[in-house]
C-alpha cells in the first residue's frame, strides 16, 4: 500500500519580503518527505485559501513578519471557511506577540514558531497535525 505524502501549503501573505526563512522551511519539509506548495510573496487571504482548495493540502504554514497577524489570519480562516475548508491545520511562523496567541488559537492556528526555532520542531508539528485526528490541537514552541 502506498501512503499519501503529506502536502503542505506554505504562504507568505502581506507586504513582508523576508523570504529566506520560508524557503528554508520549504526545503526542510521536502527533506522530511512532504510535498510542498509554496505560493510565493504577497499572497492575499483569498489566494491562500484558493491554493489550499485547489491543491487539497493537509496543512498550511503561514510566515508573517510584518504585523497585522490577527487581520491576516482572520482573513485566511474566513476565506478557508468560505471554500468549505475547516479541518486543515494552520501553523504560524514569524514574529508573534504572546498577547495575540490566544486569539490566533481561537481562529484555529495550531502552532507558533519564531526565529531560531529548530526546523525539526516545525516539521514535526506540521506532520503530526496533518496526519492526526487532533489536527487542531495547539502547541507553542
Amino acid at each position: 500500500m502506498i501512503e499519501k505524502k503529506v502536502k503542505v501549503l506554505v504562504a507568505k501573505p502581506g507586504m513582508d519580503i523576508h523570504e529566506r526563512g520560508v524557503i528554508v522551511l520549504c526545503e526542510a519539509l521536502k527533506n522530511a518527505g512532504a510535498e510542498v506548495v509554496y505560493t510565493g510573496l504577497w499572497q492575499t487571504a483569498g489566494m491562500i485559501a484558493s491554493a489550499a482548495l485547489e491543491e487539497d493540502v493537509d496543512a498550511i504554514a503561514v510566515s508573517v513578519l510584518d504585523g497585522n497577524l490577527l487581520t491576516i489570519f482572520s482573513g485566511i480562516v474566513e476565506e478557508l471557511k468560505n471554500r468549505g475548508i475547516s479541518d486543515v491545520p494552520i501553523v504560524a511562523g514569524g514574529i508573534i506577540q504572546d498577547e495575540i496567541k490566544p486569539a490566533l488559537s481561537d481562529l484555529g492556528v495550531t502552532g507558533f514558531y519564531g526565529p531560531k526555532t529548530p526546523l525539526y520542531t516545525i516539521t514535526e508539528h506540521i506532520f503530526e497535525r496533518a496526519t492526526s485526528k487532533n489536527r487542531k490541537e495547539v502547541r507553542d514552541e
